[in-house]
């Protein structure tokens, strides 16, 4: 099949074409094959449901690029994402996607200076990525003005749901007009989704996609626990303790890539690197010579690889830790495919197993342990191929010339066993030499502690022990019965929870901060071990040297009591929550 054939046939310019050329796509995903000529044909407003990790992105910012031309003067898009994260994100994706047509897309979002968003606004932006905190504050300020724009999109839909913007959203809604077209994307479809679309949509249409599993039960997913410095040594022993190894290799940066590349190279393995550096005419050729299997190991960056469709697998290696779930879930995706078995290999430090227990989570995946393979274990596998290398040839017609060569070396030698050795020896080489392997030592992970976390609430803010662990319950599903040695202060709280439970609180508080410090965070560690006098020094700290602390903590507290008690933001009270 051609090239973009796919994406050809759903009506795209050739200038959008060229762009997701630039950027390796080859065929367009289930919701993005759905969505893009429903957007560029039909008026109606739609919802789209897919799972994360889907390119719901590009299923609407391609039809956004296709249908816009530069204006100046006037927004005539506004896509809402609940994290500053995400705004940024979108805002570079639908960038790279414009190609050279000349529109103007920017993020705005709060923690970046709000001056210089004000400045570039009064320029003329086509396209808006913004968080609704910021978006409010310009309409309030009068720098952003919505009543002329064409579409309105929605992204992430339920979590904004969940961190607690929909009063946000409708407080925007009320300031476009009625002509536009809206867009809401969203995973899951609660029912204040579809009270939301209902009042502001009108007639919509819902696109859907089937909900996958994230994970494929055919790509077995393993861990090794390893030293930063020994990951290139148990790289090498995976490959070779492999019969045909064809696969990928991700690093975190461009540097790690061609680093870990060129080892390979200097190792004797057929390896490539390919990163954002990469020329278009290189990224086809290392592809072409990947995809022919001219080359086994690609070492990839996640943004080099993003839409490249490669099949048959055997492994997918995360030399290096994803920086988010999503990331892992679209690396491993990649082996175990059309039914034929892969592996996927995670190499993870000390310091990052706490982000590898989130990753399992978030992927409903079980990620086993496992022991990278001994030096000994290599050498018999590499014999084992010899072996097998060995009897196929026997079973070819082999050139007389050969077996007179053989029936006059061992009549010269008279012995069969050192005359095949050196013969291996001097086709081999030193293959099977034990010292081309560094040792590897073992790394030890805590796995069964406990975590001491902080919390910036306290008795004035109505708190006790109890519903202090009823409150945490009902926010993260963590049973309360796990959650021990309980301190509640003035104006903040500590509590001890097991490693892995920390994760999940931690992981959960700082998706609903909203880009604010969260309520809930690891506690620094104590300089001094004595809790006698914890409560009486504690509190005798929040007006002393830990003045700056405390005031972190007050601004904490009291974004949540704002939050909480402002009438243009959901009402939360944590005592309601604590006793439902």
């Amino acid at each position: 099949m051609e090239k973009l054939e796919k994406f050809k046939s759903l009506g795209l310019s050739e200038n959008t074409l060229k762009a997701l050329s630039r950027k390796g796509f080859e065929e367009p995903s289930p919701i993005q094959e759905k969505t893009i000529p429903y957007l560029l044909s039909g008026e109606k407003n739609v919802i789209g449901q897919a799972q994360t990790g889907t390119g719901k992105t590009a299923a609407f910012g391609i039809p956004l690029v296709e249908k816009l031309n530069r204006k100046p003067g006037s927004v005539q898009a506004l896509i809402l994402t609940p994290t500053r994260e995400l705004a940024v994100q979108v805002s570079e994706e639908i960038n790279s996607l414009r190609g050279y047509k000349k529109l103007k897309i920017m993020p705005i979002y709060g923690g970046a200076s709000i001056e210089a968003q004000i400045r570039e606004l009064k320029k003329g932006i086509d396209i808006i990525v913004g968080t609704p905190g910021r978006v409010i504050d310009h309409i309030n300020r009068g720098t952003l003005d919505l009543s002329k724009i064409s579409f309105f999109i929605l992204d992430e839909a339920d979590e904004m749901l969940n961190m607690g913007f929909i009063e946000d959203v409708e407080k925007i809604l009320s300031k476009t007009n009625n002509e536009k077209r809206m867009l809401m994307f969203s995973a899951t479809m609660p029912s204040k989704i579809k009270v939301l679309a209902k009042k502001y949509m009108g007639e919509f249409d819902i696109i859907s996609v089937k909900e996958e599993q994230l994970t494929t039960d055919l790509a077995e997913q393993i861990y090794f626990e390893v030293r930063k410095s020994d990951k290139f040594e148990a790289l090498s022993r995976i490959i070779d303790v492999e019969e045909n190894f064809y696969g990928l290799v991700f690093t975190r940066t461009k540097v790690d890539a061609e680093e870990v590349a060129n080892r390979l190279i200097d190792r004797g393995y057929s390896a490539e690197a390919l990163h954002g550096d990469i020329s278009q005419y290189q990224r086809e050729r290392i592809l072409k010579k990947f995809k022919t299997k001219n080359s086994n190991i690609l070492v990839a960056t996640d943004v080099a690889a993003r839409g490249i469709d490669i099949e048959n697998l055997t492994h997918v290696i995360n030399y290096s830790l994803p920086q988010n779930p999503e990331s892992y879930v679209h690396r491993i995706g990649r082996t175990g495919r059309a039914g034929n078995e892969g592996t996927a290999i995670t190499f993870v430090t000390p310091e990052e197993y706490r982000k590898l227990l989130f990753i399992k989570r978030f992927a409903k995946a079980e990620i086993k342990k496992s022991t990278i393979p001994e030096i000994k274990d290599v050498i018999n596998t590499k014999k084992q191929k010899i072996k097998e290398d060995i009897k196929s040839t026997l079973s070819d017609n082999i050139n007389n010339v050969y077996e007179v060569l053989a029936k006059d070396l061992i009549e010269e030698f008279k012995e069969p066993e050192k005359i095949i050795a050196a013969v291996l020896k001097n086709v081999y080489q030193d293959e099977l030499e034990t010292n081309n392997y560094n040792e590897i030592k073992e790394v030890s992970i805590d796995k069964k502690g406990k975590t001491r976390l902080f919390v910036a609430l306290g008795r004035a803010d109505e708190m006790n022990p109890k519903k202090l662990v009823d409150y945490i319950e009902k926010e993260t599903k963590v049973p309360g019965r796990i959650i021990r040695d309980v301190r509640v202060f003035e104006k903040f709280s500590f509590i001890t929870v097991p490693f892995e439970d920390a994760e999940i609180i931690t992981a959960i508080f700082k998706k609903k901060s909203k880009g604010r410090k969260p309520l809930i965070e690891r506690a620094k560690e104590k300089k001094d071990n004595n809790d006698r006098n914890d409560n009486r020094n504690n509190d005798r700290r929040s007006n002393g040297r830990n003045s700056s602390r405390n005031y972190d903590n007050n601004n904490r507290r009291n974004n949540y009591n704002k939050k909480n008690n402002s009438s243009d933001r959901p009402k939360r009270n944590y005592n309601k929550s604590a006793n439902n």
